[in-house]
């Protein structure tokens, strides 16, 4: 890298070059938003404004209540529209969604279906997330932040351009990268590892979930069926308790593994050193 790439402030401005999104996008508010513009809501949502309006035509999004001339979304539009994206990235069609959504709510109270939909697609983005600037950034991370890894670091989701600022959802994430930093580790390599621990992650994730459906939903409905009556509002307040328990056992296990790992490599350790001492005393 040329001595010129290394001065901040040309880091600073490939950074916001790299990043910046479109002049029209207005940054959003800090914490959790519970009512959203169009734009808002497509924006967290994944989705665009077009998508919203075409999604509400085909009366698989419920409308927006009206305020003058704005329409207002809520954590419920949200939470539609995220599985409408999860369906069409599976290889359905908008007609079998409505099909699907249709099905769902026969025989349904739609305050239990909406709750549960709710639930599904928010209980696990807990983290209120923080904002910085691309000096903060920098100044955090100095030399470390390159263009190569700014992209990584967007592509998992760690770091969201937005206007001139970014946002971080996983504040202590960012942080934990900043410490391994700061003691020597290159993000380069912390973003490498974590990609991989994610898959693991995911892996994870998925027995867990797969275990609740299987004895909640599939051992009294079937594997293609979905909850019904009673079911359907108990489901929903299992889901937002699910991550505590998730958490509890994650994080005790992974206790004990580091603890066990520490240990092995500690001993490793002091037998090559014993054993260099033996052959060279």
């Amino acid at each position: 890298m040329k001595s010129s790439d290394r001065n901040p402030a040309a880091i600073l401005r490939s950074l916001k070059k790299y990043t910046q999104p479109d002049a029209e996008e207005a940054p959003a508010e800090a914490g959790n938003h519970k009512e959203y513009t169009i734009d808002e809501l497509a924006r967290e949502g994944s989705s665009t404004v077009r998508n919203v309006r075409a999604y509400q035509d085909r009366g698989i999004l419920p409308s927006p209540e009206k305020r003058g001339r704005t329409g207002i979304y809520t954590d419920v539009h949200l939470a539609r529209l995220k599985i409408i994206g999860a369906l069409l990235e599976r290889g359905y069609t908008l007609n079998n969604i409505r099909d699907l959504l249709s099905a769902w709510e026969q025989g349904r109270e739609l305050n239990d279906i909406l709750g549960l939909e709710v639930a599904v697609t928010s209980w696990q983005t807990p983290s209120v997330p923080s904002y910085l600037d691309y000096q903060d950034l920098l100044n955090d991370f100095g030399e470390d932040i390159t263009p190569d890894v700014m992209t990584k670091a967007v592509k998992l989701g760690y770091i969201i351009p937005e206007g001139m600022r970014l946002r971080i959802p996983y504040p202590r994430i960012y942080n934990a990268g900043k410490e391994l930093s700061e003691a020597g580790v290159p993000l380069d390599a912390v973003l490498t590892h974590v990609t991989l621990v994610r898959e693991e992650v995911d892996k994870l994730a998925e027995r867990f979930i797969g275990m609740i459906i299987h004895h909640l939903v599939d051992e009294k409905y079937g594997d293609e069926a979905l909850p019904e009556g009673e079911d359907v509002p108990k489901l929903a307040d299992f889901i937002t308790r699910i991550r505590p328990l998730a958490d509890a056992v994650v994080s005790d296990e992974l206790g004990r593994v580091l603890e066990k790992s520490i240990n092995k490599i500690l001993v490793d350790r002091l037998a090559n050193v014993l054993a260099h001492i033996e052959k060279n005393g």
